[in-house]
């Protein structure tokens, strides 16, 4: 049995966006080679808290940037089909499609970048009751994808018993 879930998210991000935030986004979702930002210069996800143990056994917390969804286009080796990128500009912002493979031990770090998101979507993926719908999750040995919904200030991780 795996933990592991599929993410597909699909989303126009309104307005424009400043050129720091688009080569931050581009590095989160794995489309830049350029250099970890900054912690001053961090937008989106701002902190990468890590204990790490010493030599000496002391647990120290440190900083660890990486892109939260930057892994590898290719084959996904375990919900099958391709992980993927797709970041263009539109009209009026840029359209976002990333699918990858997430553990569980992910979804705080994701959920920051899905935040920042959900500030700034088109109004297409809210619905009435203020819920902003920012793509799919699916637990890979289901058959169903599952909304992954913004609501209330945070993430609503779809419960794999809630049916």
């Amino acid at each position: 049995m795996s933990d592991l879930y599929e993410l597909t998210l699909d989303v126009v991000v309104r307005g424009p966006l400043s050129d720091p935030e688009v080569a931050e986004l581009r590095w989160h979702v794995g489309l830049a080679d350029r250099a970890i930002p900054e912690p001053g210069d961090r937008r989106i996800v701002t902190a990468f808290p890590v204990v790490v143990v010493d030599d000496l056994g002391v647990p120290t917390v440190v900083d660890d940037p990486h892109p939260v969804l930057g892994g590898p286009d290719g084959v996904a080796l375990r919900s099958g089909g391709v992980s993927a990128t797709g970041l263009a500009p539109t009209a009026g912002g840029w359209a976002l499609t990333v699918r990858r493979e997430l553990h569980p031990d992910e979804f705080d770090e994701v959920g920051g970048l899905l935040a920042w998101l959900a500030a700034r979507v088109a109004d297409a993926h809210t619905d009435p009751d203020g819920s902003i719908v920012l793509g799919w999750l699916r637990f890979i040995e289901d058959t169903e994808a599952r909304p992954l919904v913004f609501r209330d200030g945070c993430v609503r991780w779809p419960d794999r018993e809630a049916g």
